[in-house]
């Protein structure tokens, strides 16, 4: 069973940064992708930034520019570095890793941005 727990969410002013860490329990070389979603209160989760093994990087279009996906080999981490936060980036923050057609969640970290 692959675990992925996540970490670096909290309270953060508009305009501020910060980092978000996904350890997970295997090599992160054995997922096809690997990613970040969130999800506010009344809306769908949906794609922030994700990679492939072969190191493709996506973007959400409201997130380019502003926020970068990167990972640690070694460390079996993933990134996910927030600069210029706004208010409408609050939301439960979710690493994801698919395999094939097995999809894993973790357990998520609340992003809040005060205006």
């Amino acid at each position: 069973q692959v675990q992925l727990v996540e970490s670096g969410g909290g309270l953060v002013q508009a305009g501020g940064s910060l980092r978000l860490s996904c350890k997970a329990s295997r090599s992160i070389f054995s997922f096809n992708v690997m990613g970040w979603y969130r999800q506010a209160p009344g809306t769908e989760r949906e794609l922030v930034a994700s990679f492939t093994a072969g190191g493709i990087t996506n973007y959400a279009s409201s997130v380019k520019g502003r926020f970068t996906i990167s990972r640690d080999n070694a460390k079996d981490t993933v990134y996910l570095q927030m600069n210029s936060l706004m208010a409408e980036d609050t939301a439960v923050y979710y690493c994801n890793a698919v395999k094939y057609d097995l999809w894993y969640w973790g357990q998520g970290t609340q992003v809040t941005v005060s205006s």
